[in-house]
């Protein structure tokens, strides 16, 4: 069996199985979201730090930065797969790609944690 090793699950079964579980991670915190602003008619500042200050919703909200990273990495792998036949520059766009998403969770983490 051949495996890819810019592929993230190593087979399109565990790819799509990823995106599924990823998809459902993120659907259940954006109607969390939207449910909590809708729910919480003086939106303060205070009411939202109060939000993210618990550790449930520190670990939900890392739990969804996780999961859209896992999204977009599948969903840019596939792309950049389908659509980039240079293999240079497929390489290139996945780095910078992957560079990208690694900032995007370090900045995640410090900004969550530093609630």
């Amino acid at each position: 069996m051949v495996t890819n090793a810019a592929s993230f699950g190593r087979s399109g079964v565990h790819d799509y199985i990823l995106i599924r579980a990823s998809a459902v991670i993120l659907a259940c915190y954006s109607i969390f979201l939207v449910g909590f602003i809708a729910l919480s008619s003086p939106l303060t500042f205070d009411v939202w730090h109060g939000l993210f200050s618990t550790l449930p919703m520190k670990v939900f909200t890392l739990l969804a930065l996780i999961a859209l990273l896992i999204h977009a990495w599948i969903g840019v792998w596939q792309v950049l797969t389908d659509y980039v036949k240079c293999i240079t520059l497929r390489g290139v766009l996945q780095f910078i790609f992957v560079i990208t998403a690694f900032s995007y969770l370090a900045a995640g983490i410090v900004i969550v944690w530093g609630v």
